[in-house]
């Protein structure tokens, strides 16, 4: 499966299980972290958890395991390192304050999310 279109998949997984301002960015050509980071955020640290979980069980289920998870017991920012993609999931006041956005949009990186089109329409 192509990159993007696993991020596409992750983001509406997201969508799904209620998280909140989900942002999907093509940063491969601002680092050699990740070539994608997907961005959401859960009300509370259980529902950063539970989104985590989701992720998680939906990721095993197409042969991928993370190379790292941080954060998890506490809720407030977890960061699932998949290689090519990094999940980045927040509890609002979390998300506001590292407000990693304005770190890795260049204006022109953003991923066009189905969901979302449909919300604007």
């Amino acid at each position: 499966m192509r990159d993007i279109d696993l991020v596409t998949q992750i983001s509406q997984l997201l969508y799904d299980k209620k998280a909140d301002d989900i942002l999907a960015l093509r940063v491969g050509h601002l680092t050699v972290l990740a070539d994608y980071l997907v961005i959401a955020t859960g009300r509370t640290p259980i529902a950063v958890r539970a989104l985590c979980d989701h992720l998680d069980e939906f990721m095993s289920k197409q042969g991928l395991s993370p190379r790292r998870v941080e954060g998890k017991q506490e809720g407030a920012w977890v960061v699932m390192d998949y290689a090519n993609i990094i999940i980045h999931i927040f509890k609002p006041d979390a998300r506001e304050y590292y407000h990693l956005e304005r770190l890795w949009e260049d204006g022109q990186n953003r991923v066009k999310l189905p969901f979302i089109e449909k919300l604007e329409a």
